[in-house]
């Protein structure tokens, strides 16, 4: 592709992936494997398929140092259907690990974006016992941009399910900078969807991991999960009565759901998103040739210094992000006055600089800068936002 022709997506998601990535999986699009069809169109029980899932959870586990008392499952409907997942799950888990099959532990939550409080919102509707043990809003004024301070969270303790939070914020541009440390005894449950591959971190803090492919792995269509064994239990058969306002007592999950049941059939209980799991794993052979996660991040982090530098001096671009939690995959970002925020984005397409309109729920501008956002593609755009607001700050 000619430079007169280079596109610079800043999708949040589905997002770019990498242009080597593409045209590999161009290339084997007719003939996978020497079979003489498409991926798309060859059996999930063949020998074939087989192989390729056996290679992209060994690429994965490599990636982020899996830990061989983890399982990998490869699940559908993204994280959305995550939320809900891990409440079954995860109660199942303390109620066998317990064994009092009528107990309704607290499920703690922290929210500090859109993400957290939407998986907040379905837990609550499939279980009544669910505590929000921090809300950014609350000392935000109403509005997300920074993480409590951990001493400030009012967790359930060993009580608890499990506690769950949102590694990074899509809409709101808020990435947690460290794992927050709790009771041990508690599993720690992470929506890792728009950072996983993006740095290192230590899978050995976590019970559940999961993570949406559209944003830093592939195309939509796969949910990468990541759990731990002991988490992995047999759900009751049948649903226990419970008494008179107790309302939090949960059914069987449905077997979709199951991790345990995912685990058992190694993802394979229906028919998996074959052709998501095979883009995947196009990414993960991709990251590794070029070093692995540890490479990936040295680039991120300069992407997005890059870029926040540059915010921090303008006298017309403005962070509202507590500088301490920035995202370094998405920054929204704000022009005053917001009346130019039009015409930076249609100046933005005319130079084929696509998809960098904030979320329709917050308004204002956002760069989506995930794994497969080059240096240039950063420049570009920061080279693009000086020639404006020089234009425009006059």
């Amino acid at each position: 592709m000619s430079s007169t022709t280079k596109v610079w997506n800043f999708g949040a998601g589905p997002a770019a992936i990498p242009a080597e990535v593409l045209a590999k999986a161009q290339a084997e699009f007719l003939d996978f494997n020497n079979t003489g069809m498409s991926v798309l169109e060859i059996s999930h029980r063949s020998k074939t398929f087989d192989n390729l899932l056996k290679k992209t959870k060994n690429d994965l586990r490599q990636l982020l140092n899996i830990p061989e008392n983890y399982k990998i499952l490869f699940m559908q409907g993204g994280g959305h259907t995550q939320f809900a997942a891990v409440v079954y799950n995860l109660v199942a888990a303390k109620r066998t690990k317990t064994g009092d099959y009528s107990l309704n532990p607290p499920v703690d939550y922290v929210i500090t974006g859109s993400w957290s409080a939407k998986s907040v919102a379905e837990a609550k509707r499939v279980y009544a016992n669910v505590n929000i043990a921090a809300d950014a809003r609350l000392s935000g004024g109403g509005k997300f941009g920074s993480i409590p301070p951990r001493e400030e969270w009012k967790l359930s303790g060993p009580d608890a399910a499990y506690v769950y939070y949102c590694d990074n914020e899509t809409i709101n541009g808020v990435e947690f900078p460290y794992i927050p440390d709790i009771d041990p005894s508690v599993p720690l449950v992470c929506d890792m969807s728009s950072n996983i591959l993006s740095r290192k971190f230590d899978v050995s803090k976590f019970g559940v991991i999961y993570a949406g492919a559209q944003k830093n792995v592939g195309p939509a269509g796969v949910t990468i999960v990541i759990v731990r064994e002991d988490l992995l239990v047999d759900q009751p058969k049948t649903v226990v009565e419970h008494s008179a306002g107790s309302s939090s007592m949960l059914a069987t999950v449905p077997s979709m759901l199951d991790y345990k049941i995912m685990a058992d059939t190694d993802s394979l209980y229906n028919t998996p998103p074959v052709f998501a799991v095979y883009m995947a794993g196009l990414v993960f052979e991709h990251l590794i040739a070029r070093g692995g996660v540890q490479e990936i991040e040295k680039v991120n982090e300069k992407k997005a210094k890059l870029l926040y530098d540059y915010i921090d001096q303008s006298k017309i671009y403005q962070s509202h992000i507590d500088p301490k939690v920035r995202s370094r995959m998405n920054v929204p970002f704000r022009i005053n006055p917001p009346e130019l925020e039009a015409q930076f984005l249609a100046g933005a397409e005319a130079l084929r600089m696509y998809q960098l309109k904030g979320h329709r729920s917050v308004g204002g501008l956002r760069a989506s800068i995930y794994n497969a956002m080059t240096i240039e593609g950063v420049t570009a755009l920061i080279d693009y936002m000086k020639a404006f607001e020089e234009k425009h700050s006059a």
